[in-house]
């Protein structure tokens, strides 16, 4: 009767995702249905870790997150967790074949948040993006692929290029949170009192590569996740564009968002243009 629990599992995931973000979880609805079970269990995996870290301020987050741990890797070997997030991850995990290192660098990120506040440099700064994001990237990579070995080697440079970018738009368009409240500067050498124009052009660019080499692997991905994954690359280049037409002093006293409408709009264009075969992919 475990079938019971494991759906119970995935609809906890899937509340999960869809409570934390409205934009994650309309953009699996892209995706091809037998696609959206896994992806809500790795999402609710991550939010569930992030959660952690970043929220539960009033409560010993260290022990949290290692009693966290601990049930995850129990839950791996045994093939069942009685915490339904983690019981549709070690499902997921299992039937994919997704590497366990990439579990272990996401973990080593989510430690970090708890003891680093400042990356100084550009080799901690690259490991924390990796672990925070292009491990979930390449976690999904692994399910459109089916857990083919091949297919993830071919593809997974440019997963990581573009959760690097999606992670870095993140971290400018959060700048006034993460330095107000949880008191963390991800650029290396850039703070409130010296982020300005100049830097902000320079993470810029940095981000605009990224998306660059990113669009070469979206169309090389099978059809079932191909154009959810560019819906997510249409939305987090609008935001780019809004945030390289803000000014720097602007970024860092307010939260750059996309309005609802204008997401409506980048998702209604995406569906015109991948349906008229209209997309420059290189």
């Amino acid at each position: 009767m475990k079938e019971i629990f494991d759906t119970v599992s995935y609809r906890s995931s899937e509340i999960t995702t869809k409570l934390y973000s409205t934009s994650f979880s309309f953009g699996i609805k892209a995706l091809d249905r037998e696609l959206h079970k896994p992806i809500y269990a790795i999402y609710g995996f991550v939010r569930l870790a992030d959660e952690i870290v970043d929220t539960f301020h009033e409560y010993p987050k260290k022990e949290l997150l290692m009693d966290f741990e601990t049930e995850l890797w129990r839950s791996l070997e045994n093939k069942i967790s009685l915490n339904p997030i983690l019981n549709s991850f070690q499902k997921t995990v299992n039937k994919y074949s997704i590497p366990k290192k990439l579990i272990s660098s996401f973990l080593d990120s989510m430690k970090m948040d708890l003891e680093k506040k400042e990356y100084e440099t550009v080799e901690e700064y690259k490991k924390y993006i990796y672990g925070s994001a292009d491990v979930v990237g390449l976690m999904c990579l692994k399910v459109f692929v089916g857990g083919s070995k091949k297919k993830y080697n071919d593809l997974s440079k440019y997963a990581i290029s573009l959760g690097s970018a999606f992670q870095k738009v993140n971290f400018l368009r959060d700048m006034k949170d993460d330095s107000n409240i949880l008191k963390r500067v991800y650029f290396p050498n850039v703070n409130m009192d010296n982020f300005n124009e100049n830097s902000k052009r320079d993470i810029i660019h940095e981000i605009e590569l990224d998306f660059k080499n990113a669009i070469k692997g979206i169309a090389k991905l099978p059809k079932n996740s191909r154009f959810a994954v560019y819906i997510a690359y249409r939305y987090y280049n609008k935001l780019l564009k809004k945030l390289k037409r803000t000014s720097s002093e602007k970024i860092i006293n307010n939260r750059i968002r996309i309005h609802n409408f204008q997401k409506f709009v980048v998702i209604a264009r995406s569906y015109i243009k991948y349906q008229l075969n209209l997309i420059q992919w290189i």
